[in-house]
């Protein structure tokens, strides 16, 4: 493993997205920053932090035969090992908000985007980027649900640890995704999976309130929701919100 640690970047993905276009670089290399001036999220979204608080980095993974429609399998075993590290320094309330944020109760501690790149048929590469806010103590007016592990614990977390434990959990994970073991990460998505089965008021992209409760994930990635009328919809990512989040 290979770990690159810089100061200040405009986003670690596109760093090592810039990386791979130039060189050949080895699989599981890991670009750290201390700070980002343009951390990208879901959808083009911001993804913004104090310097030097917080955990931001980036992991390109190679894949031998990882078909194209199999990609909610990546999802999951990155979810996962993020949650599983979390665990292990005893965050409380532990939930993945589809598709891969991660939740301490209702407030969303880390944020994930996966790039991935195309070989025919298959997901030859994937750059995973990767955002925990760990030491951080307030947040913008605007993320009103954002939390840390500080202000969830009460106390700093060194941040070299914590990279080191989520890197081997996605170590782990990796492997199991490699092992064609897609049954096994889907449950284990599933029983952390936020408001599973619970009903839930939702909001669709036109702002129309609906009543439903989240059953799973489809073949292709969305989530379905099960209505009141005990139809199945999906949903593919922005499509869908909390009411209440």
């Amino acid at each position: 493993m290979k770990i690159i640690k810089l100061n200040a970047i405009d986003s670690t993905n596109t760093f090592l997205k810039d990386m791979v276009s130039k060189m050949s670089i080895d699989d599981f290399t890991v670009v750290v920053a201390k700070t980002q001036t343009k951390g990208r999220g879901q959808m083009n979204s911001e993804w913004v932090v104090e310097e030097g608080k917080n955990l931001t980095f980036s992991v390109f993974c190679r894949f031998e035969a990882l078909r194209i429609e199999n990609h909610k399998y990546l999802n999951f075993c990155v979810s996962l090992s993020v949650l599983e590290a979390l665990k292990e320094i005893e965050i409380p309330n532990l939930a993945v908000k589809w598709p891969n944020d991660i939740l301490s109760g209702n407030k969303k501690i880390v944020g994930i985007l996966i790039e991935n790149s195309l070989k025919g048929s298959n997901i030859s590469s994937s750059v995973i980027g990767i955002g925990i806010n760990v030491n951080q103590g307030v947040f913008s007016e605007k993320l009103p649900n954002a939390s840390s592990i500080k202000m969830i614990l009460n106390k700093e977390t060194d941040l070299d640890t914590l990279l080191e434990i989520v890197l081997f959990k996605l170590k782990e994970n990796l492997e199991l995704l490699e092992k064609n073991e897609y049954q096994l990460l889907e449950e284990n998505y599933l029983k952390v999976l936020y408001k599973k089965n619970v009903p839930t008021m939702f909001k669709n992209n036109q702002n129309i309130l609906f009543m439903g409760k989240i059953i799973g994930v489809s073949e292709n990635g969305n989530l379905q929701i099960e209505l009141e009328d005990e139809t199945i919809q999906e949903f593919g990512l922005k499509e869908v919100s909390f009411a209440n989040l």
